[in-house]
């Protein structure tokens, strides 16, 4: 039990790295359309739009950027890479298939017994608003314990 928690902490270490992997490629795609300046990249194709060059960064800034954006893709990637691999390998298939039958047998007596106690529960109901309906019905107790 204790190693399938220790599973579980994984995945979700691994859940929490590839977030974060993609929050990191999201930001830099975000930094490498709206900062980079149009450039172009055949004689037969001009440049149609210009941008301010308060709005880009200046070539030699963009180029490290860019360095340290991949930097801190790979590493990240790397560290989801790790987390993969200590991952244990699956249960085979017949192990599998094993622990789902007993998880479905104890399931089914798990559900049997929650049946038999809501309907004891019912009946155990019944029997107190029959009780609670005699004493109510009855005027003569009223009576006796009035005089």
């Amino acid at each position: 039990m204790l190693q399938e928690l220790s599973h579980m902490d994984r995945i979700t270490q691994l859940q929490d790295e590839i977030q974060q992997l993609m929050t990191i490629m999201s930001s830099t795609i975000a930094y490498l359309t709206s900062r980079a300046n149009f450039v172009q990249v055949s004689h037969e194709i001009p440049i149609t739009k210009s941008r301010n060059p308060d709005n880009y960064d200046a070539p030699d800034a963009f180029e490290a950027n860019k360095k340290e954006l991949v930097t801190d893709l790979i590493v990240k990637a790397k560290q989801v890479e790790l987390l993969i691999q200590s991952l244990p390998e699956p249960d085979p298939e017949e192990e599998q298939v094993e622990r789902l039958q007993a998880l479905e047998q104890e399931m089914a007596l798990a559900n049997a017994e929650y049946i038999r106690a809501v309907n004891r529960a019912k009946n155990l109901h019944a029997q107190i608003c029959d009780v609670l309906r005699n004493m109510l019905d009855e005027p003569d107790i009223v009576k006796d314990e009035a005089g």
